[in-house]
């Protein structure tokens, strides 16, 4: 096999690996994905397995990275064209409901389930998830300030409203793979335009 056959190869071992990790730690979380039942999975060795990462820690950390990425991608990356307003955050708004409503997690929202387990664990896991759910509270909040220059007032403060948007999406989160509510999607995407003045 030539280097550039098994550079590839160990890229495509590498990211089933990763997506394999990320989806099992979606229902068992990432402090309960073990290498053993994983490589058993897969169909690999316990040191095929962690190889290409260097430690389990590390496996897990490519996973989270992986999530962040899917969300990213479902809900905040098609809004690249829009300019920051009303319609940008409506937009936002729908994309996030619909991702919740057919989640690509089997456990439901990753970064949701991951914040339940790792809010009061200390280290580079729950650090790494810190620092990302920071960053997205605040362009929410920036999204929704920008959305109040075009909306009729008075408004609540714009961090007051991302605060709001991001636990009805945990409630949704909730509603949808715990209670298993069909009407639970269009009844979070209502609250949420009603929360960020979107309706008035």
């Amino acid at each position: 096999m030539s280097p550039r056959h098994s550079a590839a190869e160990a890229a495509r071992t590498r990211e089933r690996i990763v997506r394999a990790a990320m989806l099992d730690a979606s229902r068992l979380g990432l402090e309960g994905l073990t290498v053993g039942t994983l490589a058993r999975r897969l169909d690999m060795s316990k040191a095929g397995l962690v190889g290409p990462f260097g430690s389990r820690d590390r496996l897990l950390m490519a996973a989270l990275e992986q999530a962040v990425e899917i969300f990213r991608a479902a809900v905040t990356a098609p809004l690249e064209d829009l300019p920051p307003g009303a319609e940008r955050l409506e937009r936002l708004i729908d994309g996030w409901v619909g991702y919740l409503a057919d989640c690509p997690f089997p456990g439901g929202c990753f970064l949701t389930a991951a914040s339940s387990e790792l809010d009061g664990r200390p280290g580079p896991l729950r650090e790494r998830l810190l620092e990302v759910v920071t960053s997205l509270r605040g362009a929410l909040a920036a999204e929704v300030a920008a959305a109040q220059g075009e909306l009729p007032g008075p408004h609540r403060p714009a961090e007051e409203v991302a605060t709001t948007l991001f636990g009805l999406s945990m409630a949704a989160n909730q509603e949808i793979q715990l209670l298993q509510d069909p009407a639970a999607p269009a009844r979070a995407r209502t609250a949420m335009r009603h929360a960020a003045g979107l309706d008035a």
